[in-house]
């Protein structure tokens, strides 16, 4: 069976004997092991990233901007290779796996002008014939670690930009589908990056601690669950590391009576139960104003029903499997929650099967309607094709709803009224907002990140936010 193991100065290395089976979620089958790093693949890797991190960050902007070019156009070209190492470890769609790789490749685009990117600022004068200027320098060796959902993407927001700071870099992907941080790495030294700039080390939560305690590691990237951001946030403070760590989401959808009722069941369908609704901005709210609501439930319901929900080689599917066993039955003890404190289940998602797919982790679209907020379904973020509505009156309850929840991260309101679209934008306490947009995600020359339990560290990802976290400033 193929183990997959580290990418450690261009080349695939790995001595520990521990290995982790990886599974296709489609049909429930072990395809190939992972290593599970020890001690001694760590230090291999600090040892290749120290070695290559000086010359690089002496390397002018302008050539690391060359190679991150080739580089675009490398993944470019292989996007097909890619989608499919995404989608048979994952199970989401090939066509979700290509989305998922373009926002990431609009990362390296916007880290291809890291020339101008770096320039600092100058004052003449400051005092009498005394001039003050600002430089932005590389940290040293930053490093990633990045969660199962978007194997690609996340890891894009972190290392193009770390890389073109001048920084080395290392990533650790989730275990549990690990296999297309290899080719990412292995298609940037293709395009002339220097050994040791970029490494992958597979491994699990021991991996995970030795990054948040080496010394030689100066910044922490992190996407994942709150409990786990809240973690490596407070390590990271303990063992005095930079840190954006970006965790767990419960995205509201206002829906206003005046909105336009097609174009908002359309954004609802793709943003609850897109990619299995294992996203940190799906949409798993959608709060109905007034008396719009029960024609809402009736419409999103219809469609809901008619999703294709298969493998991601049927090119037919619209929705896939979950991750793992684990986190289906996760996701099922939630609905059956829901069910028990009082919301109603209008289309249930539990014991889906499909023909020749019986052992996958498959979980249908779940819908319920009078969710009220001291459920746990509401109060929790489930990570799973389930969405519940919650009614209210008015605006202004709405509003409450968005403003007094713990997470943070993104919400969008549905409306045709330019008043209530800019009240909305302006007041609600979320990181990232949408109007008539099912999932506010900025392009990146933009920043990435919530508020609240959403975002731990004082910044957000890629963009102008991402140059400034992995550099420092000399004035």
């Amino acid at each position: 069976m193929n183990i997959i193991k580290n990418y450690v100065n261009g080349q695939i290395v790995g001595s520990s004997t521990d290995e982790q089976d990886v599974f296709d979620p489609s049909t429930g089958e072990s395809i190939s092991k992972v290593l599970l790093s020890n001690e001694k693949d760590f230090q291999s890797v600090i040892e290749s990233s120290k070695k290559s991190q000086l010359s690089w960050s002496q390397t002018t902007p302008l050539k690391r901007s060359r190679i991150i070019s080739k580089y675009k156009n490398l993944i470019e070209n292989s996007l097909e290779e890619l989608a499919q190492l995404i989608s048979k470890e994952h199970g989401k769609t090939l066509e979700d796996a290509k989305g998922s790789i373009t926002r990431g490749l609009e990362v390296v685009e916007f880290a291809c002008g890291i020339p101008h990117l770096l320039k600092g600022e100058f004052s003449q004068n400051v005092g009498t014939n005394v001039d003050s200027w600002s430089v932005r320098q590389p940290l040293g060796i930053s490093a990633g670690i990045t969660p199962f959902n978007f194997p690609a993407m996340v890891p894009m927001w972190m290392y193009p930009i770390a890389i073109a700071c001048g920084n080395s870099f290392i990533l650790k992907p989730s275990e549990k589908d690990p296999s297309c941080s290899i080719k990412l790495a292995q298609l940037f030294t293709e395009a002339g990056l220097p050994d040791g700039v970029f490494n992958v080390i597979q491994g699990n939560k021991m991996v995970v601690d030795m990054i948040l305690r080496s010394p030689d590691i100066s910044s922490i990237s992190f996407v994942g669950s709150t409990p786990v951001a809240k973690y490596i946030y407070e390590e990271s403070a303990k063992n005095l590391k930079r840190v954006q760590a970006l965790g767990g989401a419960k995205n509201h959808l206002v829906v206003m009576p005046d909105a336009n009722l097609e174009q908002a069941v359309d954004g609802i369908i793709g943003a609850a139960y897109g990619s299995a609704g294992e996203r940190c901005m799906a949409v798993s709210v959608a709060v109905a104003v007034g008396d719009i609501a029960d024609e809402l439930v009736e419409k999103v319901n219809y469609k809901a029903q008619t999703l294709k929900v298969g493998p991601w080689t049927d090119l037919e599917s619209e929705m896939g499997p979950v991750i793992s066993k684990e986190h289906k039955e996760k996701i099922e003890n939630y609905i059956t929650q829901g069910a028990e404190e009082g919301a109603k289940l209008i289309s249930d998602g539990r014991n889906y099967k499909i023909q020749g797919y019986e052992n996958g982790y498959f979980v249908g679209p779940t819908l319920f309607d009078k969710v009220t907020k001291d459920m746990t379904i509401y109060k929790e973020e489930i990570f799973g094709p389930v969405l519940s509505v919650v009614r209210t009156k008015n605006y202004e309850e709405a509003l409450s709803l968005v403003n007094e929840h713990a997470f943070g991260n993104g919400t969008s309101v549905y409306t045709s009224d330019g008043e209530v679209a800019r009240h909305f934008t302006t007041n609600s306490k979320i990181g990232m907002v949408g109007v008539n947009v099912p999932i506010p995600v900025p392009m990146a020359f933009h920043s990435f990140g919530g508020w609240k339990q959403s975002l731990f560290g004082g910044h957000s990802m890629h963009g102008m936010e991402g140059v400034n976290f992995y550099t420092k400033l000399k004035t």
